[in-house]
């Protein structure tokens, strides 16, 4: 959970003021502007017109037409909604997981063992090359690229999770809890998974920033989502074969890929400053 590099560096009026309001404005834009993108896009971003390909951009066609004369700007807007989609639910089904194992890794010694094996496991295979093989096995679907992408986030969360509640399971609130004879679920819900919340929303932001990119790079690759399945990284999948001839293929997504990872990564960062205490007392 480490910041982008050069970040905390930056004056922290801006960390904490003016970098996440632009960020969040960006990224509010992009949001919107590709869930309601069925209300305003001009064509259907799958239909093929073998006479407009490659078109620059006109009235028409305001950012051109591809290599089989689909809309570029109605590609763009409508493969934002999937590759939101795939962030966002690897982030919150990775949370959900990760907590869960997690709390009962840190309360269960004895499964703790077991557990921290298998999930020691997962990290020693790059993330990249597991998604791959995932993707491989299940098929091109937008639910393989998902699980593919969340499996290897989930041991990151394990980890987190396990490592506060290891630390909070000593503290006396909760041994009075035990003392008294509370149950397990009640000690385990109500004492310490509060205590993983704020560092679960900063991981949180962090993993669908990372799953929207791993997408990308999933379908550059060829082993993402079917290409019939407009996404960023399908697109620029599609466009690199004419990069040299019309680099406005790829820079288009590139642009949204970018601007939107970018302020999700930024609105992290700001969440890591306001919610973690250390970072308060060594910048006061």
């Amino acid at each position: 959970m480490q910041p982008a590099l050069g970040l905390l560096s930056l004056p922290r009026s801006w960390r904490l003021g003016v970098g996440p309001t632009i960020a969040a404005i960006v990224l509010l834009l992009i949001v919107v502007a590709c869930a309601t993108a069925q209300l305003y896009i001009p064509h259907d971003p799958l239909t093929i017109n073998a006479l407009n390909r490659l078109k620059g951009p006109s009235e028409a066609h305001l950012l051109g037409t591809d290599a089989y004369g689909r809309d570029i700007f109605s590609r763009v807007m409508v493969g934002g909604q999937i590759s939101l989609v795939i962030g966002i639910t690897a982030a919150f089904v990775s949370v959900v997981l990760g907590l869960l194992i997690g709390l009962v890794s840190g309360f269960f010694r004895v499964a703790d063992a077991i557990i921290m094996r298998i999930m020691d496991s997962l990290m020693a295979i790059p993330s990249i090359l597991l998604a791959i093989a995932l993707v491989a096995l299940n098929g091109p679907s937008l639910w393989s690229v998902i699980c593919a992408i969340t499996i290897p986030e989930v041991p990151r969360v394990v980890r987190l999770v396990r490592s506060v509640v290891l630390s909070a399971r000593e503290e006396p609130y909760v041994e009075a809890a035990i003392a008294l004879g509370s149950s397990t679920p009640k000690i385990l819900w109500q004492h310490l998974m509060p205590n993983t919340l704020a560092p679960l929303t900063v991981q949180g932001t962090y993993i669908c920033a990372s799953a929207i990119l791993v997408e990308a790079i999933l379908s550059f690759l060829g082993a993402g989502v079917s290409t019939e399945i407009p996404t960023w990284g399908n697109i620029m999948a599609e466009g690199r074969i004419y990069f040299q001839l019309k680099p406005m293929l790829i820079f288009w997504p590139g642009l949204m890929l970018s601007l939107c990872i970018l302020s999700i990564n930024l609105l992290g960062d700001t969440a890591r400053d306001l919610l973690d205490p250390r970072l308060k007392k060594r910048e006061a």
